[in-house]
């Protein structure tokens, strides 16, 4: 089974200061991990994901998230946050890309 955990509830920045969500997966293999976003009265949309390949992965509105294998993480980064970055923001690990539909695991 595959799971996981954003450790923190709320991460609170100053505008302009680097952002930092963090999430840490279990599973076995060889994950394929996601991260989602939901701004205030607006349903979810995807960032970025990782399937394989380079580690470092950019997404949309400056986002980026490094997979590290042996720290079993993926956290999701911005050099800069601003105001409008104020969302909740999921993370997701999936066994396989087709399944993800009726399979997601995320915590919030």
């Amino acid at each position: 089974a595959q799971s996981v955990t954003q450790p923190e509830d709320q991460v609170t920045v100053s505008e302009g200061n680097p952002l930092t969500v963090k999430c840490t997966y279990s599973y076995s293999g060889s994950p394929y991990l996601f991260w989602y976003v939901q701004y205030p009265n607006e349903g979810l949309q995807f960032l970025l994901k990782y399937i394989r390949g380079d580690n470092l992965v950019k997404g949309s509105h400056g986002f980026e998230a490094e997979f590290n294998k042996s720290q079993t993480s993926f956290h999701l980064k911005k050099a800069s946050a601003c105001g409008s970055d104020s969302a909740l923001y999921f993370c997701a690990v999936s066994d396989t890309v087709m399944g993800l539909q009726g399979k997601l695991n995320t915590n919030s």
